[in-house]
């Protein structure tokens, strides 16, 4: 027993150092913050600034090319939260047809959507393009929006379905006996049961969004339209000094938002993958 908990111990310690080593760069990233920006990389190896200031945070939320970084931040919310209402709402129809409904051709249809995941999305990039400039929609947010409403994300409709095919049937019975439509079923009873399956579904649709940085160089032109990922670039100027200080702070601003929603949600998370369906 006691062999046992050393061995359990000398596991946490060596997975604690694992951690800290992969989350140092962060760590020095938001210390950074708070360094004057011509001073950061010339004391990189101390992680504790020798002057601390805000000056950073006041400079990057001034934004760049007279729009301010919190038009930016708003871009990102209105791209991601609408994408993420989308994919919730257009997985889960379909998640549940795969799921109770019985048609022809529901077993290939399941296989080619499992095919898709397989596919990079570097390789959809340039038709995609294509297609969406023809449409007129290349210059504003609809490319990043509207495909989200079409369940295009195989994942999120494989793992939604895998939860619903977890739920007892008889639970679908019960609901006939007492009225309830194919629809109906779907709205009473399926979607609250699978609340963690679409939260984890949210979860990950909102992080890929608001992360997303080749979406938005292709598809979004105007620079007050920019998302947060787009307009951290133009800190990074060619001709001149790149003020550090305020890619740093503004970068670390642009995590809270992904971190908040993962640590108040990770509950959600952790059932939506590891439960496939209802424990008894």
């Amino acid at each position: 027993m006691k062999r046992g908990k050393a061995s359990t111990v000398i596991g946490q310690f060596f997975v604690l150092i694992f951690g800290i080593v992969m989350i140092y760069p962060l760590i020095w990233m938001v210390m950074s913050t708070f360094k004057e920006s011509e001073t950061i990389f010339r004391t990189a190896g101390s992680l504790l600034p020798e002057n601390w200031t805000f000056q950073n945070y006041i400079s990057g939320w001034r934004g760049v090319s007279g729009v301010s970084f919190g038009r930016f931040f708003w871009n990102s919310f209105i791209i991601a939260g609408l994408s993420t209402a989308g994919a919730i709402i257009s997985s889960s129809l379909v998640a549940y047809s795969f799921s109770r409904g019985r048609f022809p051709g529901r077993r290939l249809l399941f296989v080619l959507m499992l095919g898709t995941l397989m596919l990079p999305a570097q390789v959809l990039m340039i038709p995609q393009f294509l297609w969406f400039n023809q449409l007129g929609w290349v210059g504003t947010y609809l490319p990043l929006i509207v495909p989200s409403f079409f369940a295009v994300h195989g994942f999120f409709i494989y793992l939604i379905t895998n939860f619903m095919n977890g739920i007892p049937r008889d639970l679908d019975e019960a609901a006939k006996i007492d009225g309830c439509s194919f629809y109906g079923i779907f709205l009473r009873i399926m979607l609250p049961l699978s609340v963690p399956a679409l939260i984890t579904t949210g979860i990950f649709s909102f992080i890929w969004r608001w992360d997303d940085f080749l979406g938005a160089l292709l598809y979004v032109r105007d620079v007050s339209r920019y998302p947060a990922t787009l307009a951290l670039r133009m800190f990074a100027d060619p001709s001149a000094a790149t003020d550090w200080g305020a890619v740093f702070a503004m970068s670390t601003l642009s995590l809270v938002p992904t971190v908040l929603i993962f640590f108040l949600l990770q509950r959600y998370l952790v059932d939506g993958i590891a439960t496939s369906g209802l424990k008894g």
